[in-house]
């Protein structure tokens, strides 16, 4: 990707981070980037096309499988790479507008949401495998199902961003209380 290009889609993710779609105009987006209209119309043929761009730019870790760099030697170590990816990487960027921009592109950009569920079914079928490795290792031993499992982590996570992007925890106080429920969680599946 160019210098120009990228410039073009990181001044356009701060703007519809900031309001809507339909909010930005293309002269807004020209005057920031600091281009002429030609210049802009080089790298995009329109505002759509534009956007669809900075969707795929800025979503591009969510909806690539980030599960391949954590540990699965076990379930332990599985999840507190998890959590360490969770709070590096994605909390900082929950917000009211990122999920404003969430919501926007599952409007306005075709594919998005067909992304979006098969980046989830991927990180389902991840957190089943690991925990069916867990099973197999005799790490666990529990009479819940690998789903029914998967989703406690995967639901309780959901739950804590939603409590970030509301401003009612910080990324220290999330990542204690994820450590605390996901350790005790793991403590019972051991039994």
């Amino acid at each position: 990707m160019t210098n120009t290009k990228e410039h073009i889609l990181n001044v356009s993710l701060n703007l519809f981070m900031q309001k809507s779609y339909k909010e930005v105009t293309l002269k807004e987006i020209v005057d920031k980037t600091g281009m002429s209209k030609g210049a802009f119309y080089h790298y995009f043929e329109s505002k759509e096309q534009l956007f669809v761009e900075v969707i795929n730019f800025a979503f591009a870790t969510v909806i690539d499988d980030s599960y391949n760099k954590f540990s699965k030697e076990s379930l332990f170590q599985f999840y507190h790479d998890y959590i360490d990816y969770f709070i590096n990487e994605e909390a900082p960027k929950l917000t009211v507008n990122y999920i404003s921009l969430t919501f926007d592109a599952l409007k306005f950009v075709p594919d998005f949401q067909r992304k979006l569920l098969k980046s989830q079914k991927a990180q389902m079928e991840t957190w089943k495998e690991v925990i069916q490795e867990a099973r197999d290792r005799g790490e666990i031993n529990t009479p819940m199902k690998d789903e029914e499992i998967a989703k406690m982590f995967i639901y309780s996570i959901d739950g804590f961003g939603l409590h970030r992007v509301f401003g009612q925890i910080n990324r220290e106080h999330m990542k204690l209380s994820l450590l605390t429920l996901w350790d005790s969680f793991y403590e019972e599946l051991k039994v």
